[in-house]
């Protein structure tokens, strides 16, 4: 399945909006944050964590692919105030200079990657001593809720699953990545997981969704179309009301450059 993130920019500006401040306390409590740490975000999209990282004091570079994603992630942290320094490169050579970085972050993005050249390139950029987060933030189907039934539909429009999705067993829960980390000579390989609720208006879920690597980042724009009226259809036929309570789940696997 082919995906450019970049068609679908505009939903994925206004309607992902990214890890929770749950996730950015966890890393500060552990001591992965700090002022004046210096932070490279990979695969940033629209920079969610790059912002996250910049208010908590870092000093972020923020790496993606595609300019349109850029282009928006550099609106929004103008808008934030915030200074963020955008550049286009992927993650498996950045270009950027060896033990230049604290911090290493990839948010949502580790299985869009060559994860063994990403992981090597990690290990250059970082410091001795320095960290690697990487991190997911799923929706979880449950029998019989939004995701689930949202899943079903977005099956139905396009049958072929995204290569990365059996990562997560279905549960949001990414164990390969922690042989991609070991395999390179990173240790001290540590996981967490923890739910949230997330709560959207049909009308945001629908962006949402849009937004999504099965939808606006891989179907022609008119089967994104009728796949948009149908979801608008489901919604007011079995969830009705003006919230969606959509649980989701947080990963995060830490490790460290020895």
């Amino acid at each position: 399945m082919q995906v450019d993130f970049g068609r679908t920019s505009s939903d994925y500006t206004q309607h992902r909006a990214g890890f929770p401040d749950a996730f950015f306390d966890r890393l500060s409590r552990e001591g992965f944050l700090r002022p004046g740490l210096r932070a490279l975000d990979v695969g940033t999209g629209t920079g969610t964590v790059a912002r996250g990282l910049a208010r908590r004091g870092c000093t972020v570079t923020a790496l993606d692919v595609s300019a349109p994603l850029l282009d928006a992630g550099r609106k929004l942290a103008t808008d934030a105030g915030l200074t963020i320094d955008f550049r286009e490169a992927p993650a498996e050579e950045t270009g950027l200079p060896p033990g230049a970085f604290d911090l290493l972050t990839a948010g949502q993005c580790w299985h869009w990657f060559h994860r063994p050249a990403a992981a090597r390139e990690a290990m250059r950029l970082l410091v001795p001593g320095g960290r690697i987060v990487i991190a997911h933030f799923d929706w979880v189907c449950l029998r019989g809720n939004v995701a689930q039934a949202t899943e079903e539909l977005m099956s139905e429009f396009n049958p072929n699953p995204p290569a990365y999705e059996h990562f997560a067993n279905g549960v949001g829960i990414y164990t390969q990545w922690l042989r991609d980390l070991s395999d390179v000579g990173f240790t001290r390989l540590e996981t967490c997981s923890f739910d949230v609720p997330v709560h959207y208006t049909p009308t945001s879920w629908r962006g949402r969704c849009r937004a999504s690597a099965k939808v606006g980042a891989s179907l022609p724009p008119a089967k994104v179309e009728r796949f948009d009226a149908a979801l608008a259809r489901l919604l007011d036929e079995r969830f009705p009301g003006d919230v969606l309570d959509i649980p989701h789940r947080v990963f995060i696997l830490t490790a460290t450059r020895a």
